[in-house]
């Protein structure tokens, strides 16, 4: 458990090291192109000390050693240093207030547009040199399972899904997601007893299965085998093996993992008797359940997919779209963090971590890095003073009325966003502690 944290940890620092001094050089480049001074370029926040630091030119650049972003600090520009002395002397040609408000857009614009466009790259280059992931329904021969919520407006059990709005998906799990944050229309699917039908959507689906707190709508229906049994369960010391497929309990014929799990939820027995199938042969097994019912096994989950080569012009096409859909999701889900069900929801580096691989694989790496860029520019371009969208905001007011804001209002409303931030950030984070503490 140790190792896999240190994987994920090295490999979280490292993503937003990238991340970071690429967004960063998307603000210093237009800044140096403008013939505007930029006093700082660090990797890390240098409170009080730097880990590394060197003057090149007119420029420190460094490394500090509180690992929660990185900054460029732009001569003559009210940010997250404060540095109101400066900004008490009289204008200076080389600074960014002196410059005209188009030219101040693009430096603050620069950053999210870097990390929008390096995310869209990772996935294009992820799909050309390791291909695409395919995960068809065919691969799930017996269909699907889904919630009550989706039930409820035609979808069984055993239900395999043709297509969405016409389109075939290539992993058919990814239906979950779209049907949380997409507007879709109708989904295509094959009945048990072969018939096809159309299902209407719904257009507030997606607020019904987030309240419901059923997130998957679709789980695929697997055999009821078992994947492992855990040491010390009633399970193993009955006699129960991995690979063993169970076929009935206390003579109720069990069809499948859900249909066993059902069973367990609804039948508070202390004492099951299993037939299981080993080796094409069939067993009795008696067990003695723990004493909040479980046995101690798990199913296996045989999610087997197909590896797609791409040339160049699909990765290109391909990677855009998935890219596309990533942010479109992302910015959709953001309607439910407002929601108290939601805010609990927000994790912070814990959370970032755990979308990294346990063990090390480039391709999840940067599959990861590509999706931690497209959510880093959205957060940076939300209007809160102290990021990025806080200075776009006061500039694109400035452009409107031809009114340049004061340096006191904006003095005051960095210093309230970046609390806000810090608040937002303890908050993640003691989710994230929550979590850990309660298992």
């Amino acid at each position: 458990m140790s190792s896999e944290i240190l994987i994920k940890g090295i490999q979280l620092l490292l993503s937003l090291s990238i991340l970071i001094i690429l967004h960063e050089l998307g603000h210093f480049i237009p800044a140096k192109l403008f013939g505007t001074r930029v006093e700082k370029f660090y990797l890390f926040f240098d409170v009080k000390y730097s880990l590394f630091k060197k003057k090149i030119g007119e420029t420190v650049y460094g490394i500090g050693w509180l690992p929660l972003g990185g900054y460029v600090k732009i001569s003559g520009m009210i940010d997250e240093s404060f540095d109101k002395e400066q900004m008490q002397k009289p204008p200076q040609p080389w600074e960014f207030r002196s410059k005209p408000t188009w030219q101040r857009l693009i430096i603050m614009l620069g950053g999210v547009t870097v990390n929008l466009i390096v995310g869209f790259l990772i996935y294009m280059m992820v799909l050309f040199v390791w291909g695409k992931e395919t995960l068809p329904q065919e691969n799930f021969p017996l269909g699907m399972q889904p919630s009550q919520v989706v039930k409820e407006i035609g979808f069984e059990k055993g239900d395999k899904i043709v297509n969405v709005d016409g389109k075939v998906l290539d992993n058919v799990l990814e239906i979950n997601t779209m049907l949380l944050f997409r507007p879709i229309e109708y989904v295509t699917v094959q009945k048990s007893d072969g018939s096809i039908t159309e299902i209407s959507i719904p257009s507030n689906l997606g607020n019904d299965i987030f309240k419901s707190g059923q997130i998957r709508s679709f789980d695929p229906v697997i055999l009821a085998e078992i994947d492992s049994v855990i040491p010390g369960s009633p399970a193993l010391s009955s006699g129960l093996q991995a690979g063993d497929k169970i076929l009935s309990v206390n003579d109720d014929i069990i069809d499948d993992w859900s249909s066993f799990s059902d069973w367990m939820d609804n039948n508070s027995d202390d004492i099951i008797n299993l037939v299981v199938e080993r080796n094409n042969l069939n067993y009795n097994i008696s067990i003695d359940r723990n004493d909040d019912g479980t046995i101690g096994v798990y199913p296996a989950y045989n999610f087997k997919t197909t590896n797609q080569k791409l040339g160049l012009l699909d990765s290109v096409i391909q990677g855009f779209d998935y890219g596309y859909w990533i942010l479109y999701d992302y910015v959709s889900g953001f309607q439910y963090i407002v929601t108290k069900q939601g805010a609990q929801q927000l994790g912070g580096f814990g959370t970032i971590g755990n979308i990294f691989p346990a063990q090390w694989d480039w391709r999840g790496f940067w599959m990861s890095t590509a999706l931690i860029s497209i959510i880093l520019a959205f957060m940076n371009v939300l209007p809160i003073p102290a990021l990025d969208g806080g200075h776009v905001m006061f500039l694109i007011y400035e452009m409107v009325t031809g009114k340049k804001l004061s340096d006191k209002f904006m003095e005051t409303a960095t210093m309230i966003g970046f609390f806000l931030l810090i608040a937002l950030v303890l908050y993640a984070n003691g989710n994230d502690l929550f979590r850990f503490l309660n298992g």
